[in-house]
């Protein structure tokens, strides 16, 4: 059940210390949903918390679930259903905090997760790779996205997080963003999307560009940069 509390007025944020007590917080299918869409944040620990406190950036108030699904090796899950999406009330940055009934302490955040949503922005990027899209692992390939937006933010299809955010410099009107795959490895290999956005406002994006299928031959370890 989903309420909205009052915060305590000493209520210890970040007192339990370790990466390994920090909840992971992800989106179900992914961060990045059009208007109107639907996405679920999930929490995961492996520390049994038995509370979670869910902020957004810009907001005054947290949402606190108390409805977590615990397994037998003390790991603990939660979900946060949210939709249907609209940009002005759902896009944004959020963060995962975690405590134990008997305790006012809470867990830091881990790594903050950007909900993205997409289709707000005229202008769609393109996409291409150089050489092409179809190389030898160990080859240096480059993803190559033209845009009239500032930013711009690739992503692969089934991944749970876009893969990379860069900002450009406009060069005779658009801008160019250039993915650098140094060297290629198989798991390179898949779709992917980009998006524009504003850096004015990150958390609407435009549509994205076609669907690049990238294959890779042989075998290799993964290096994005």
């Amino acid at each position: 059940t989903a309420w909205t509390p009052m915060l305590p007025a000493l209520l210890c944020l970040g007192e339990m210390q370790g990466e390994g007590n920090k909840p992971a917080l992800s989106a179900l299918p992914s961060p990045v949903v059009a208007s109107g869409g639907n996405v679920t944040l999930q929490r995961g620990s492996r520390q049994g918390y038995d509370r979670l406190i869910r902020t957004k950036e810009g907001e005054p108030k947290p949402s606190w679930t108390l409805d977590t699904q615990r397994y037998p090796n003390r790991k603990t899950r939660a979900l946060f259903p949210v939709g249907p999406v609209t940009p002005s009330l759902h896009g944004g940055r959020y963060r995962c905090y975690s405590g134990h009934n008997l305790s006012s302490l809470w867990s830091a955040p881990r790594d903050p997760l950007d909900i993205l949503v997409a289709g707000q922005l005229r202008g769609t990027p393109s996409l291409s790779g150089n050489p092409g899209p179809s190389v030898a692992t160990g080859q240096n390939v480059t993803l190559l996205s033209w845009s009239p937006m500032d930013t711009f933010l690739l992503s692969k299809e089934g991944a749970a997080h876009p893969l990379l955010r860069l900002r450009s410099q406009p060069r005779a009107g658009l801008f160019l963003a250039e993915f650098s795959m140094i060297p290629v490895a198989s798991a390179h290999g898949g779709t992917y999307r980009c998006h524009g956005s504003l850096s004015s406002d990150p958390y609407l994006l435009s549509h994205p560009s076609d669907p690049l299928e990238f294959m890779v031959s042989g075998q290799g370890t993964l290096t994005l940069s």
